[in-house]
Parts: structure tokens; C-alpha cells; sequence
């Protein structure tokens, strides 16, 4: 494992050293999508702290609590408890539990903690009981790690599960933000490294396959569209394991990924009616597959009838974009098809992406002083006929910014601009007593009369690099 991945995990790692430190019980759940890095999280935590760290799998309850005794006696120095048979957790710890140091910290890492529950129903109602009656007073730190969200969250979060308010913190771990690519892919440029983003989405183990030489194209060859390669398959699998009903869910992410984003249309073209399509998409929102996004001027989100859904998850999108409509072609080893396919559109699916990162730089503009004043929202902003990549703004002191991303071969001229500040105009919002500002992010700089017309006014801000 790259170690440059804890360059983004050191809130996660403070957090829990904070609570080993404690001299009292801690309960962590941490839990996120496969690959994202949750077991070489705990392994870098434990790494210089004695622990005992388990594996749950898919054997029968009765193997996996003989494996868990036998790994447990290791940990305890305790060749007595290799030997034992238990009948039951709570034998097992209340065997374990009586034998203690008190002046000791002890660490107990379930991890793929999901599969317990799945085999047994009853798992999370025992390891309450378990917790409150044999563990909460003793110096253990008890950690819950898993790869399932939806069943995580049902069997240690939610407010229905026997474990609710047990738990004294949890790590909800995300892939690993754009910042710090660079650490995965020193020797890429930034363009290099939003190609790269826009493909693996940040998470660390599709990081780790790509060469990163600064052919985008040789990688997915490689990596994705060889139906031996590890990430051929890489979303059924993860949606196998998390849904049922997984055609209509895929019919669902294709339609969003060839374009169409209105609820109305996508039931349309998936062939279920509307109000049975969002329970699907709450789904695939608690998975963070898609969002739901709002023009930013919306007043009350929530019930906005202009939300439209997006692909979130970066290679999710890739892959239903690319991969799940060609894959006859890929079956039959026409890998060549496919590629050239991507290579016709490739800028304008990374294009997307873009917009996502100059929109995400906006509070980091705000602290650098660059946007010279406090904004309190930002996102995107559309209307029938027309939408605006950024629009941030301030109510209190009735500033608003408009922002336009191009991701083009070519500088960005005066003409966007002038574009941007027609569009400005159909915005509602204080629209006869606001102060406007504009930004306008480029991949390839901007034309000498645009710079010109930046220097003769404050209301413009020209950024050409997101690092």
C-alpha cells in the first residue's frame, strides 16, 4: 500500500489515537465504499500498538468464533484459549474480559464486520449485550470496520439497530480528495492529474494500478477495458453486494451517465414510475453513487422541483459511461473500438469533473483572500434555457460571484466572458441592488485581451491552475 495515502488521513488517524489514549472504553465504526482504504487505516493506527485485528468472512458463525478465539489467544498470550471450545460470543468474552490487565489499553479490530450480521441476524442484539455488560467498563477500544454502507449503517448506526448510541465515534472514510494526488502521481502535471482523477475518482487502490506515465489512455486500456483486468467488473460487484434488483439500478445509472439527469425522463427511459424510482435513488445516494443537485438561488432545496442527478462517484461514471454500453465490444476483445470512443469524448467527460474541482476551490479562494468576500453558498445555477458552471454569494453583504470552467485546448478569450455576464443577468437574485463579481478558471490560460480587461477592473478573476 502507497503510504502517501495517509497524506489525507490524518484527521481519521488523530481521531482515533485520540480516543486510544483514553483511559476508558472507545467504540469506533468506521465505514466506507470497497477500496477505499479502511483496513490500511487501521493498519497504519495499529502499527505500533499492540493489537488483535480479525478478518470476519462468510464461514459459518460457529468456524468464524473458533478462528476468532484461536487469533484471540496469540494477542492475549493465552495458549489455554487456543484450546478452548466456546458455544457462544458471550462465553468467549466473558472468558476473555475476566482475565484482563487492568493497567492495559487493548485494541479488538473486527474487521468486514458486515458479514456477522449477514450471517447472523441476531449478531448486532448479542454484541450489545455483550458491550454494555462485558465490555464498556474495561479499557478496550472496540473497533467496527466494513465495507457495506447500507448494512453498516443499519447494523451499527441507525437508530433501529440494538447498537445505537453505543458507539463513542465513527469514520465515515471518503476517497481520497483531488489535493493530494500528487503524492499517488508525482511525476503528472495538473492536466495529467485531472485526467487521472476524473477516471479513478480518488480512491486509493484503482490509484495504485495506473502507471501514470501520462498516457490516460494506455492505463484504461489496461486497467479497465481488458475484461481481465482487476476493474473490469469493478461496479457490479459493488452493487451486487450492496442492492438487490441490481438491472434496475443499472438501468437507472446508465441513463444518467448518456445524459439524461431529470427524474421525470429517467423513469421514462427506465420504465418505472416516478415516486418508485426515488427509492432507488436514495439508495444509490447513501452509497454516494449520485446526488441530487439544485440551482444554488433555490430558496428551499429540499423541495425544488429543478434538482436534477448526477453520477458522483467519478469511476462509476467512467465505467456506465464507457465500459457497461460497449461491452460487447469488450467481450470480444475489441478493445480498440471502445478506446477510440473514448478518445473522441474523453475531454468533454473530464470536462465535468473540472467544473466539480474549480466549484470545490472556492472556499479555498475565500481564506487566500482572492475572493475578497465571505461567501456563505456556491454551487451551480440553471434555468430552462441556459446554466452557469459557479455561482457563490454573500446575503448579508448582497455580493454574488459568476463562474464559467473551460476545459479547452485553446486560451479563453473575452467572448466567455462577455457570455458569462449575459447569463448573469438572468439570475434572480437581489437583482436591483447586488455587487457582481466574475471568475473564470481555465486549463489553457487566457488571451492577452482578456488579462487586459482583468487588470482595468476588480470584478474579475482570471485562475488558470486549481493546484
Amino acid at each position: 500500500m502507497n503510504t502517501t495515502i495517509f497524506l489525507n488521513r490524518e484527521k481519521e488517524l488523530k481521531f482515533l489515537n485520540s480516543q486510544f489514549v483514553k483511559n476508558k472504553s472507545s467504540f469506533i465504526v468506521i465505514y466506507g465504499r470497497r477500496r477505499v482504504g479502511k483496513t490500511a487505516l487501521i493498519k497504519e493506527f495499529i502499527k505500533d500498538k499492540s493489537a488483535f485485528f480479525f478478518m470476519a468472512d462468510k464461514q459459518s458463525e460457529k468456524d468464524i468464533l473458533d478462528r476468532f478465539a484461536k487469533t484471540a489467544s496469540t494477542y492475549l498470550n493465552d495458549e489455554l484459549l487456543e484450546r478452548l471450545t466456546f458455544n457462544s460470543w458471550e462465553d468467549f468474552f466473558g472468558y476473555v474480559t475476566q482475565n484482563l490487565d487492568k493497567s492495559k489499553k487493548y485494541i479488538f479490530v473486527i474487521d468486514e464486520f458486515q458479514y456477522l450480521p449477514g450471517i447472523n441476524h441476531a449478531f448486532p442484539s448479542i454484541l450489545q449485550r455483550i458491550w454494555d455488560e462485558k465490555l464498556k467498563e474495561k479499557n478496550i477500544m472496540l473497533i467496527l470496520c466494513g465495507s457495506l454502507i447500507n448494512m453498516m449503517y443499519s447494523t451499527t448506526l441507525s437508530y433501529q439497530s440494538p447498537l445505537y448510541g453505543r458507539r463513542t465515534g465513527q469514520i465515515k472514510l471518503d476517497p481520497i480528495s483531488f489535493d493530494y494526488c500528487s503524492n499517488f502521481f508525482p511525476d503528472l502535471d495538473e492536466h495529467q492529474l485531472i485526467e487521472y482523477y476524473s477516471v479513478t475518482g480518488g480512491v486509493p487502490k484503482y490509484m495504485e494500478m495506473f502507471n501514470a506515465t501520462g498516457d490516460i489512455f494506455d492505463d484504461i486500456a489496461t486497467n479497465i477495458l481488458s475484461k481481465n483486468s482487476y476493474l473490469y467488473n469493478e461496479p457490479r460487484f459493488i452493487l451486487n453486494e450492496e442492492v438487490t434488483e441490481t438491472a434496475t439500478y443499472f438501468s437507472i445509472l446508465k441513463t444518467i451517465a448518456a445524459g439524461e439527469h431529470k427524474i421525470g425522463k429517467i423513469a421514462s427511459r427506465v420504465g418505472v414510475k416516478t415516486n418508485v424510482l426515488a427509492k432507488y435513488f436514495n439508495v444509490l445516494a447513501d452509497l454516494q453513487i449520485i446526488e441530487r443537485q439544485v440551482p444554488i438561488t433555490e430558496e428551499n432545496p429540499e423541495k425544488s422541483k429543478k434538482g436534477l442527478y448526477f453520477i458522483k462517484d467519478n469511476f462509476f461514471r467512467f465505467w456506465f459511461r464507457y465500459v457497461f454500453i460497449y461491452q460487447s465490444f469488450l467481450e470480444i476483445e475489441r478493445d480498440d473500438v471502445v478506446l477510440e470512443e473514448i478518445r473522441k469524448s474523453f475531454n468533454i467527460f473530464v470536462s465535468f469533473v473540472y467544473e466539480k474541482l474549480c466549484l470545490q476551490k472556492i472556499p479555498d479562494l475565500v481564506q487566500k483572500n482572492i475572493i475578497n468576500f465571505d461567501v456563505e453558498k456556491w454551487g451551480r445555477w440553471w434555468s430552462k434555457d441556459e446554466e452557469i458552471d459557479i455561482v457563490a454569494v454573500s446575503e448579508k453583504q448582497k455580493n454574488i460571484l459568476f463562474g464559467e470552467c473551460k476545459w479547452s485546448d485553446k486560451p479563453t478569450g473575452v467572448d466567455i466572458y462577455s457570455n458569462l455576464k449575459a447569463k448573469a443577468k438572468q439570475v434572480e437574485w437581489h437583482s436591483d441592488k447586488r455587487n457582481e463579481y466574475y471568475m473564470l478558471f481555465s486549463k489553457s490560460g487566457f488571451t492577452a485581451e482578456l488579462r487586459h480587461v482583468a487588470e482595468k477592473t476588480n470584478s474579475l478573476i482570471l485562475i488558470d491552475k486549481i493546484i
